[in-house]
């Protein structure tokens, strides 16, 4: 029976376990502070519904990510104050995000958000560890696929330049 053997949450974390767990841990901190400010910033209610699923799965993954840290001995980032609700009539325009950016940079977080959770996935020795952030990766595959969807339906997506016509290939 080796070290790394038996019930994964009784082996120890390797270096770069504990720092993706800590990063991902107060990445997911400042989520819910951004995500609760473009909250008060939106006036879409179709866009309010995946701000709230996103703080919902920001606040569950820092209650899962902060019981790994603690449980191995290695301290937490504190949590941010919550964010008081504001009408959006209180905001002055110049000062406001619209939404379409709100949607934009949520639809960009979420893409970088499956990243980072592949790469923790490969670099895991811990079964717990991994598996924990391939849950994280289901769940952010899914609420991209809503972002996606609500941004081509309200006209707020900028697509890359598009392959319209195909040049025509060369016989040799």
């Amino acid at each position: 029976m080796g070290i790394l053997s038996g019930n994964p949450k009784d082996e120890p974390m390797h270096y770069g376990e504990i720092f993706s767990v800590w990063q991902a841990s107060i990445v997911a901190k400042g989520a819910v502070s951004c995500y609760q400010a473009y909250l008060n910033h939106s006036g879409d209610k179709d866009l309010k519904k995946v701000l709230d699923a996103l703080i919902d799965q920001a606040k569950l993954e820092i209650k899962e990510l902060d019981t790994i840290l603690i449980d191995n001995g290695i301290a937490t980032v504190p949590v941010m104050p919550e964010r008081s609700p504001v009408k959006l009539e209180d905001i002055p325009v110049g000062a406001r995000f619209t939404d379409p950016e709100i949607a934009a940079k949520i639809a960009a977080d979420t893409s970088l958000g499956l990243v980072a959770c592949s790469q923790v996935i490969g670099q895991s020795i811990r079964e717990d560890i991994g598996a924990l952030f391939a849950k994280y990766h289901i769940t952010k595959t899914a609420i991209g696929l809503k972002i996606l969807e609500m941004n081509k339906e309200k006209g707020w997506l900028i697509p890359p330049p598009l392959q319209v016509k195909r040049p025509e290939s060369v016989n040799a």
